[in-house]
């Protein structure tokens, strides 16, 4: 007897269900388990020790009223831990209210599904994170500079989108696919995307290519998530005074998510750490901000970005890269690579780096 070909298979990716009602439980579980392996706990007590464990699953299932520890303090403590923040968290709940569903999305969660469940709702909104995580994250592979700088921005252009008259609909849409605006590096040779010191002409001109071939890597697609990908892709380095890439569009020819999304990565940009260079101090980046109102940026957008500052920058700190800034020394010897200035006056990688 030949011996049994060898499982090529990848392993089914985890969920981790948690709810303190059993019935709950077998319900999501019957529902996911044909896709997902799925484990369970009953207690918040037990869903941490599972969550912070050597093998932490890839989402979680979290009902929010349960004795003891609330699936919002487990949340918290999710979304505080360097280690485990960037795991996704749907809540299911009963709490059905839109204030119980905008303190879900300031604690941190991704999506928010009212009991009772609806299995397609379920499964359809848990295979579209793991489809929008695989997606943003393949992007960061490519790209050493991210840190948690996608989950950041994604949270600030929920917060613009809102501030501007969006709702919630619409602004949990720009959330959801904003992890996806630079696909595109995919297709970036690691020599330029990884590349220390300055590009050449003809290395930029292939860099300016990455909103396009991500535009094209997801697709056109009848499905509202997946559009709004490919359109943020293919647009957040357009700006509002036609001087962007790649189609040189402007004012409002450029597809509001992208001009939401441009605003929303350029500052924390400017804020963060690179391997290149120190973070920009908050008012020096918030000067250069409002520098740019109706040159890169769109001036109402500007005004929605200024009203939703203070969650930004609470949102900046929850989100904060853990390795911290560089030092002086290593600040230096990196510069020496890096040293290039716009005419300005900012050092040109402050503003898009790479990009």
């Amino acid at each position: 007897m030949s011996p049994s070909p060898p499982n090529t298979l990848l392993p089914k990716q985890s969920i981790l269900v948690v709810d303190d009602t059993p019935d709950n439980i077998d319900v999501l579980s019957d529902i996911l388990a044909d896709n997902y392996r799925i484990r369970v706990a009953t207690s918040g007590e037990k869903a941490l020790k599972i969550i912070y464990s050597d093998e932490p699953p890839d989402l979680i299932l979290l009902d929010i009223m349960m004795p003891g520890l609330s699936g919002l303090e487990i949340c918290r403590r999710v979304k505080a831990n360097p280690d485990r923040r960037r795991i996704p968290i749907i809540f299911v709940t009963a709490m059905t209210t839109t204030e119980d569903e905008r303190r879900g999305f300031e604690t941190g969660a991704v999506d928010y599904i009212t009991k009772p469940v609806s299995p397609p709702i379920v499964l359809a909104r848990t295979t579209r994170q793991q489809i929008i995580r695989r997606l943003g994250r393949a992007a960061e592979f490519k790209d050493n500079e991210t840190g948690n700088h996608v989950l950041r921005m994604s949270h600030y252009a929920r917060l613009i989108a809102h501030a501007h008259g969006l709702g919630d609909e619409a602004s949990e849409t720009i959330f959801n696919t904003a992890p996806m605006h630079d696909i595109g590096k995919i297709g970036i040779p690691d020599a330029i995307l990884l590349k220390p010191g300055k590009l050449n002409a003809e290395e930029w001109a292939i860099m300016h290519q990455h909103p396009i071939m991500g535009a094209e890597i997801i697709g056109k697609h009848e499905n509202e998530l997946l559009e709004t990908a490919r359109i943020i892709a293919l647009s957040h380095h357009e700006k509002w005074d036609g001087s962007g890439y790649p189609l040189g569009l402007k004012g409002n020819a450029i597809p509001l998510e992208g001009r939401i999304v441009a605003i929303a990565d350029v500052f924390d940009a400017l804020v963060s750490v690179r391997p290149y260079k120190k973070a920009m101090p908050l008012n020096e980046a918030l000067a250069y901000m409002r520098s740019q109102s109706g040159l890169h940026f769109d001036p109402q957008l500007m005004q929605a970005f200024e009203a939703a500052l203070p969650e930004i920058l609470r949102i900046k700190e929850i989100y904060a890269d853990e390795n911290g800034a560089l030092t002086d020394l290593e600040f230096q010897i990196k510069e020496i690579y890096t040293h290039q200035h716009d005419p300005k006056g900012y050092p040109a990688v402050l503003i898009e780096p790479k990009d």
